[in-house]
């Protein structure tokens, strides 16, 4: 039937009979055709609905009312563009970049030649790029046995989309000393994670490997997120304390103990302790640093540190012990040492004396702190040293104050080096002496070192220099051509005695004799005064240290002036060089006397003036070290006033002194 119109539909059957006979078979059971005026339209829907992530899979389904024997035509981005053919009403396909989004139809066709359904309404379906997985660790990635682990799995995705998570764990390896059957549990306990944290208390070792994930919306998969390696050790964290720039220092420096957790440096903070006792104003930020600036005598003592971190908190085993010694500028009690040097022979006797009583000797050696073993009042006495002596001691109160810390090495070998166990005053000259067991004597020939450097060499078993500066403190140690001695520090503390202190005493003794040269003048000039008051004339004094002159002038009805002028300078001249002489003697005295007789027209009265003035001078600075110039300035004034007719007198004292340093010191 061709071109089959509505009034052909109704129901059909057949039946058969052969030629040249008159019967014929039975007929077939009805059809029923149906005949529609229109063409049908199928309908198009994807799945998942809306956009679609990259990786992922979309089915499309061509829906329709038809009866089976239908081929399925699907297109894209326009109705000529034919992508597929199927024999099922659906089409799944993978979308492997944005540019498989785009406009879909589909339709369905049969027959020979083929009958096509309409099209269906375009499908625009979208495309987007999969968001990645990612995975934190809290509190690291390299953790220690016993803490609780935390690996979290975020998605970066607008909206508030739900995600459903998944987990994979693979092994980096059996470790034989743990149990097969836990490995396994927990890996199976990971694949069946559908939470965004997967939390694991008190790791163990068996936990490590590579851990990722990925997040699901409806039937939408993002992409698996990079492995996270988890590394756990198999011991227990230890905190590590070190110090900068050294353990040794002078009160008033600057000292920071460092503590750290070696292998693992996030997420820690620290706890501080000297002498077993915790600091209140312990470092509790993640760098770990305890800083003391300036620090003081009683900050001396054996500090530890502890580091903590995660929720539940987990701690590590406490650091070693750190000795922090700071010696006094001006040592009050001191720690005194026979024989006085820093290193001993074993087998050697040492004596270490508290030189105030009520103090007693200790010490700190490997990692404890104790009294001396062999203590008499403030004497401590080791007949015979051994190595295990080697340490810090000190000198300690009943109240537990810390004074005087003295390094001590005993050394079980040939070869010693003999330096002062105290600090080096700045300026002061440093020898050192290389000894051997044998002699207790310098050795003929060694080789000197500074922090590992080579300083001198092959020359005779001392060592000097002679103006020692701060850049020469360090670690020193001597050489033979076989042996070595042990290292010691050598710290240099700067002088306690200042220029200037000198100065000010130097100054002070000069005041001192000034006003008594004063005194001795105001006694002068009261003898002056009742001279004056008895005769009418004066006689001039000559002298011979100074020049003075006095001018006779006659008695008048007039009032006169009595004024009286005395100078005196006292040079003070400095070493100097040898082609420098001076046939004088190096201090001289010169005095200037003048008293006046003068008439004031003005006055009403007697007015008396007593300007004296004092120069004390350093004239010339050498090469040789010296103070400098000082010039003293005493004025005294004794003035009577006239105010109209009306006299009045008074007397004035008015005294100046003056330090001028003309050079540096």
């Amino acid at each position: 039937m061709s071109g089959a119109a509505e009034s052909d539909q109704g129901q059909y059957w057949c039946k058969g009979q052969r030629s040249g006979r008159p019967n014929s078979s039975q007929s077939s059971s009805a059809v029923s055709l149906s005949v529609k005026d229109l063409k049908p339209k199928p309908e198009l829907r994807s799945d998942p609905a809306g956009t679609a992530l990259t990786g992922n899979t979309v089915t499309l389904t061509c829906n329709t009312d038809l009866s089976t024997g239908w081929d399925f035509y699907w297109y894209k981005n326009t109705q000529d563009s034919e992508i597929k053919t199927t024999r099922t009403n659906s089409y799944s396909m993978k979308i492997d970049s944005v540019s498989d989004g785009g406009q879909y139809w589909c339709r369905a066709g049969r027959g020979e030649p083929v009958y096509y359904t309409q099209y269906s309404d375009e499908l625009t379906l979208s495309v987007t790029e999969s968001p990645k997985a990612v995975v934190t660790v809290r509190p690291d990635e390299h953790v220690f046995r016993g803490e609780t682990v935390t690996l979290r799995c975020d998605i970066k995705w607008r909206g508030n989309t739900e995600w459903t998570y998944r987990w994979q764990i693979e092994q980096t390896g059996q470790h034989n000393h743990y149990n097969y059957n836990q490995n396994n549990q927990h890996k199976n306990t990971v694949s069946r994670s559908s939470t965004q944290e997967l939390k694991i208390s008190r790791v163990e070792v068996f936990h490590r490997g590579k851990y990722s994930c990925t997040g699901q919306m409806d039937t939408q998969i993002s992409q698996r997120s990079d492995a996270v390696a988890l590394t756990v050790s198999s011991d227990e964290a230890q905190a590590a304390v070190r110090v900068s720039p050294q353990p040794w220092l002078t009160e008033g420096h600057s000292v920071t103990l460092i503590c750290e957790v070696p292998g693992s440096s996030t997420g820690w903070t620290f706890s501080w302790f000297r002498d077993a006792d915790h600091l209140s104003d312990s470092s509790r930020g993640a760098g770990g640093s305890y800083t003391l600036s300036p620090a003081a005598l009683q900050h001396t003592g054996v500090y530890t540190c502890r580091a903590e971190r995660g929720e539940p908190a987990y701690s590590s085993q406490n650091s070693s012990a750190q000795p922090l010694w700071v010696t006094g500028v001006s040592a009050s009690v001191r720690l005194v040492l026979r024989p006085s040097r820093s290193q001993h022979f074993s087998s050697d006797s040492l004596s270490l004396s508290c030189d105030s009583a009520g103090w007693t000797v200790r010490r700190y050696t490997h990692a404890n702190t104790q009294d001396c073993s062999a203590q008499t009042g403030s004497t401590c006495g080791i007949q015979s040293l051994s190595t295990s002596d080697t340490g810090v001691y000190w000198c300690e109160s009943e109240s537990g104050e810390k004074r005087h810390p003295l390094n001590i090495t005993v050394h079980g070998g040939a070869v010693i080096l003999e330096s002062s166990a105290d600090p080096v005053i700045e300026g002061e000259t440093l020898t050192l002496h290389c000894l051997h067991r044998s002699t207790i004597s310098s050795i003929l020939t060694a080789d000197f070192y500074k922090d590992g450097s080579l300083i001198q060499n092959q020359t005779t078993g001392e060592m000097s220099i002679p103006t020692v500066s701060k850049s020469d403190e360090g670690f020193y140690y001597c050489k033979t051509k076989s042996r070595e001695s042990p290292h010691s520090w050598i710290s240099v503390r700067a002088s306690s005695s200042s220029p200037l202190l000198v100065v000010g005493v130097s100054v002070g003794l000069t005041v001192f004799l000034l006003l008594l040269i004063l005194l001795v003048l105001l006694l002068r000039h009261k003898k002056r005064d009742q001279h004056h008051n008895n005769q009418q004339t004066s006689t001039p004094v000559p002298t011979r240290s100074g020049e003075s002159q006095l001018e006779n002038v006659p008695l008048q009805s007039e009032p006169v002036s009595d004024v009286t002028y005395s100078e005196v300078t006292v040079k003070k001249k400095k070493s100097m060089d040898k082609a420098d002489t001076m046939p004088e003697s190096t201090n001289v005295t010169y005095s200037k006397i003048r008293k006046n007789m003068k008439k004031d027209i003005n006055s009403a009265g007697p007015s008396d003036l007593i300007y004296t003035e004092i120069n004390m001078k350093d004239e010339k600075k050498t090469k040789s070290k010296g103070f400098g110039l000082a010039d003293v300035l005493i004025k005294m004034k004794s003035k009577e006033k006239r105010s109209g007719q009306s006299s009045e007198s008074g007397d004035t004292l008015y005294s100046e002194v003056k330090q001028n340093t003309d050079r540096g010191f």
